[in-house]
């Protein structure tokens, strides 16, 4: 087939790989080069930098807006487009370009957690499963019919930078799936039951509330792991905690139980790995080895 290719983050990467080895990628749309690193130096995007070591058209229009850039994007008569975590919103001209129309791979089971941070919010809900649906791509928010969909567990201390991984290699496996069988695929109706938003991560949610019961202290350390990073201040020094467990444990809010394990509003949670200002994650023994906790945590 004759794919477009539109994403950005490194989510995306591997589905652009496994495009480009079993089809014709005509061209990979991206969000502009952004400024990045101290000396503000403009980065290229994940996406872009993989699809021009990979000999692959980049394009990185700002919107589609402009009618150039409409009728550019028809040119390429494609059969299809892929889109996973582009980052813009598709106008009508652009969905309908394709003969085969758009397809997005969204990392969720349809209808929950449609947006734009379902893996972080899926961990932070406590669900037990989460996974990928294959949409083809209407007007609305994640509204479309679902094509393909696969369930995936969701680990006791998993975090959303792993899950991140596993479900970007299994949306790249699914698309080739799909493809080989497109005209043959159901077509889903998303169920108006059951539909929740991922809204966009907030750092301001970050900060480790010890009044939270435990289960939900953990659910957003997890959920917050690697970015932005869930934390709490240690003698005065802000530290993110990057993995934790549900552990037994009884005490006031923020007391120190021993170790790295905390007291909640209800039960305690077992920190498993942090990282100090300005160091590499380590286990939780390694930061202790060099910190000393209080008997309390605000």
């Amino acid at each position: 087939m004759r794919v477009v290719f539109m994403g950005t983050p490194e989510f995306s990467v591997p589905v652009l790989e496994a495009l480009a080895r079993e089809h014709e990628v005509v061209a990979a749309y991206s969000q502009p080069p952004r400024p990045a690193g101290r000396g503000k130096h403009l980065r290229p995007s994940p996406v872009q930098a993989r699809a021009e070591e990979l000999g692959i058209e980049t394009r990185t229009p700002l919107n589609f807006k402009d009618e150039t850039d409409r009728q550019a994007f028809a040119d390429l008569k494609a059969d299809v487009a892929v889109v996973v975590a582009y980052g813009l919103i598709l106008p009508q001209a652009i969905l309908d370009a394709p003969v085969k129309g758009c397809l997005n791979i969204h990392a969720s089971l349809l209808p929950r957690w449609r947006g734009a941070a379902p893996i972080h919010r899926a961990i932070m809900a406590g669900d037990a499963e989460t996974g990928i649906c294959i949409m083809q791509m209407e007007a609305g928010l994640d509204t479309g019919p679902v094509r393909l969909r696969r369930a995936t567990e969701i680990g006791a201390t998993e975090t959303t930078g792993e899950l991140h991984d596993r479900l970007s290699v299994m949306g790249a496996s699914m698309i080739i799936e799909a493809l080989a069988h497109l005209d043959t695929l159901p077509s889903e109706a998303q169920p108006d039951e059951g539909v929740t938003y991922a809204a966009k991560i907030d750092k301001a949610e970050a900060r480790i509330d010890w009044t939270a019961p435990a289960a939900d202290v953990t659910r957003k350390i997890n959920g917050l792991s690697p970015f932005p990073g869930a934390w709490c201040e240690i003698a005065g020094e802000r530290v993110k905690l990057l993995r934790a467990r549900q552990t037994d444990g009884h005490g006031a809010a923020g007391d120190v139980l021993g170790g790295f394990t905390i007291a909640c509003g209800a039960g305690a949670v077992q920190v498993l790995e942090a990282q100090r200002a300005g160091k590499k994650p380590m286990a939780a023994a390694q930061v202790l080895q060099a910190l000393t906790l209080p008997e309390r945590l605000d």
